[in-house]
């Protein structure tokens, strides 16, 4: 009984709530008075690429969109000339010790496939999008033609995939070379990153390989931070985008409920996953959004969203946007990490926004519900697995089903009402306010130790804690970016959150922007490939 104790599940049993549930977070677009958008999204990404310039003349700066965009159209570089240096440091990583273990299937011959393709474009200046032979991989959640679609379990996609999710189909219509799939918690049930089973192995935190990178988009954000890619594919259910990013100081977004079709990653929980990109910087991550983000007719949810615009997003300050802060909810975190976080929020402030004090109100009651709403669904989804595949299943993943088996039809039910609560009280926070601040994670990236790399590690305390700014977002289905702000003293990433309103990522990608500017110098990860030198 102790997991249940601890994690005050029998809240949701002690409440009486009258409103009617809300099963799918999903949110009707606002009509919004037609600016009919000043900027149209191509010119704001050419005014981003244009102006990433200036960053790469102050040490150490992660090679991005912008860099490989700059080497093809220079003809430094070819796409085919990119891939056999990244095929190259793949190899590499496998023989490394320990092994980064950021990117679990690879196909020498695909990667060159794609590039000769990409290469030929650039030759006859026909190419098909700004991510048109950039490397990228895909969370192996996700179905990617011709890997094995093993979700990270050591039973699942047996044979090799024949069709593309659709993240995958697009990246490859818009002329990206897919690197391969890469490393993720098993079933994404934990936020570590911790996988020993014999297919995954224990990815490593690029800028300290005795510490977990996060999860469960683990391979993901360990592969952006390595440099072997600089764009990746994750699902977040529970801050499965934004915890490995904030952990490996990368840029994490996870999108509004629908906004990125997940058709064709394994639907472990239909309510609580968004898709995003995990990249490392965020005129990248809006590259990669104004790619994805569009309604997909196989794919239920999402059908009826507003355009994805970028605007505003280069404005030279933040003049007239108000910033919520929940200072109570924002300091339940280490001292480190709330000390630079609020550095960060002063900046944004210096910057010509403005900070509000708002409540979040039944934040435990959030919490609670979140963990009831994923372990149900992921439950229900893998009851096959569970009676067949349970032996061949990491410890911590059977722990977490079990704990899921003892949650009744109430507590979900229960959960679900608190859900339209929790929404309500956002559409109210958000008549007052743009955005919310949170830090992103309220601690750096832990150890890993010994024993986890044989039975796995499962430290329910740590994983309440994690997800302590992540799971909001993915209860209500706002959307949130994590940007790295900084470093502790012992040369780990740390990251603060912004949230928005349903639909409106461009202005978390607005307010991104600027936080970056915030961190003085870039730390070089201590495991970082450089496949453009």
């Amino acid at each position: 009984m102790w997991p249940t104790r601890l994690n005050n599940f029998s809240l949701m049993r002690s409440l009486d709530i009258h409103e009617d549930p809300t099963f799918v977070p999903e949110v009707a677009a606002e009509v919004m008075e037609d600016k009919s958008e000043a900027k149209s999204t191509l010119d704001i990404i050419e005014q981003l690429i244009d102006a990433r310039s200036d960053s790469a003349s102050n040490g150490f700066s992660f090679k991005g969109i912008k860099d490989y965009l700059d080497c093809y159209r220079s003809g430094k570089l070819t796409p085919s000339q990119v891939a056999k240096n990244i095929i190259a440091m793949l190899e590499d990583c496998d023989k490394s010790t320990p092994p980064l273990r950021a990117i679990v299937q690879w196909d020498q011959e695909q990667i060159m496939l794609m590039a000769e393709a990409s290469t030929a474009r650039y030759r006859n200046k026909c190419t098909l999008s700004y991510l048109d032979g950039i490397p990228v991989c895909l969370k192996e959640e996700f179905k990617v033609v011709p890997y094995h679609h093993r979700v990270g379990t050591v039973y699942l996609g047996t044979e090799p995939e024949t069709e593309d999710a659709t993240v995958a189909k697009k990246l490859r219509e818009a002329g990206a070379i897919i690197i391969g799939v890469s490393n993720m918690h098993e079933l994404g049930t934990g936020t570590t990153g911790c996988n020993p089973n014999r297919y995954h192995k224990i990815p490593r935190n690029p800028y300290k390989p005795n510490h977990f990178t996060g999860g469960s988009s683990s391979g993901s954000a360990a592969a952006v931070a390595a440099g072997l890619c600089p764009v990746a594919i994750g699902t977040d259910g529970g801050g499965s985008v934004r915890i490995p990013a904030s952990f490996c100081g990368v840029v994490g977004l996870k999108g509004t409920f629908g906004r990125i079709s997940s058709h064709g990653s394994l639907p472990l929980s239909y309510s609580t996953v968004s898709v995003g990109p995990i990249c490392t910087s965020v005129a990248d991550a809006a590259i990669v959004y104004s790619i994805l983000a569009e309604p997909d007719p196989v794919y239920p949810y999402g059908l009826k969203q507003p355009k994805a615009t970028l605007s505003d997003m280069c404005a030279p300050d933040l003049k007239g946007l108000k910033l919520g802060v929940d200072w109570t909810f924002f300091k339940a975190c280490d001292a480190e990490v709330l000390s630079i976080c609020e550095k960060a929020v002063e900046h944004l402030q210096s910057l010509g926004a403005s900070v509000v004090e708002v409540s979040l109100p039944e934040m435990e009651e959030v919490r609670v519900a979140h963990v009831i709403c994923i372990l149900s669904e992921m439950r229900d989804f893998l009851q096959p697995d569970f009676n067949k595949h349970f032996q061949e299943m990491n410890l911590d993943t059977r722990a977490n089903l079990a704990l899921a088996s003892q949650f009744t039809a109430l507590d979900y039910i229960t959960a679900n009402r608190q859900r339209t609560r929790s929404m309500r009280f956002l559409r109210e926070i958000f008549t007052t306010v743009n955005c919310i601040l949170t830090p992103a994670v309220p601690s750096t990236a832990p150890r890993i130790y010994e024993s986890d790399l044989l039975t796995g590690s499962s430290n329910l305390s740590f994983t309440v804690r994690s997800m302590r700014f992540m799971q909001l977002a993915n209860f209500t289905g706002i959307p949130g970016l994590v940007v790295p702000i900084g470093y502790s003293a012992a040369g780990l990433p740390i990251s603060f959150q912004v949230m928005a309103k349903w639909w409106d990522e461009a202005v978390l990608l607005r307010i991104g922007l600027k936080l970056e500017q915030f961190r003085c110098q870039t730390k070089k990860p201590s495991i970082y490939y450089d496949i453009l030198a």
